[in-house]
């Protein structure tokens, strides 16, 4: 299937990327609040996908994120969804807990959903290329092959290589894998800005994005923490009856389970991120 690819053109200004909102709508409404603050304009607010997900307000997150006017792509979230899968696509090994807690998670959030909110999801292209002080940049979610794909830090540069070849770029902005790091080898940047609806593992309520800047006319990019209403997010997937563990994540910021991560990044859980 051919993909769909929305190129933008050149931004100029701070630019605010993010991922993963997982329908955290407190934590969508804190960086709202931030754009304004750093007057950054909607249309350079850009989600690397799966705004909806693990938490209690999938309606209303994709409501709000339309009024906003904000970007984004397709996470596997949406494409399940909108394709009215029986599964979140996340990749996960079958019965896993990860696997386990999505079949509580995903039903969910499928029977919240207005037709409104599946059709606006619907026009979201599998990736946004723009350019930025001179780079060409691409986002993706999980790699420009695969939506799915688990891409970290310490994943292999030769795993991310091919996706700027394909993707004509010197900065891919990916998603998915739910952790802030940037990677870079000579003139090429991978950078995943972190996601906003849930924390990085890190033993810190807080979650993450980061914000572009062209100073002296070169690239520069910042990951920040953002501070939102975590009690009240968690407090929702309680009433809701979502998986305890997950909301229990938002008070403590630690995951679960490290099911997904690689040797390297298993070794960090509960060890404060700086960047």
């Amino acid at each position: 299937m051919d993909k769909k690819i929305d190129n933008i053109g050149k931004l100029s200004g701070k630019v605010l990327l993010f991922g993963g909102v997982y329908s955290n709508l407190q934590a969508l409404q804190a960086l709202m609040a931030l754009a304004e603050k750093l007057n950054i304009p909607p249309k350079n607010c850009i989600c690397t996908g799966d705004i909806v997900g693990y938490c209690a307000q999938p309606e209303e997150t994709v409501q709000l994120f339309k009024r906003w006017g904000a970007k984004s792509i397709v996470g596997n979230v949406e494409i399940q969804l909108r394709e009215g899968a029986t599964d979140c696509g996340c990749d996960f090994t079958e019965g896993s807990r990860c696997d386990a807690f999505s079949k509580l998670w995903y039903p969910y959030t499928q029977s919240k959903l207005s037709k409104s909110a599946l059709d606006f999801m619907e026009t979201f292209p599998d990736h946004i290329q723009f350019e930025y002080a001179d780079k060409k940049v691409m986002v993706v979610h999980g790699s420009y092959a695969n939506v799915s794909e688990f891409i970290f830090k310490s994943t292999p540069w030769r795993t991310k290589q091919d996706n700027f070849s394909v993707g004509n770029c010197e900065v891919v902005v990916a998603g998915h894998c739910g952790l802030p790091f940037s990677h870079k080898n000579e003139d090429l940047l991978w950078l995943n800005p972190g996601v906003i609806g849930m924390p990085a593992n890190d033993g810190q309520t807080t979650v993450w994005y980061a914000v572009l800047d062209e100073i002296d006319g070169k690239f520069q990019f910042e990951q920040h923490r953002l501070v939102y209403d975590h009690q009240l997010a968690n407090s929702l997937m309680v009433k809701a009856n979502l998986p305890n563990e997950y909301a229990k994540t938002l008070l403590t910021g630690v995951w679960d389970n490290t099911e997904i991560l690689p040797a390297q990044e298993r070794r960090l859980q509960n060890a404060p991120i700086i960047l």
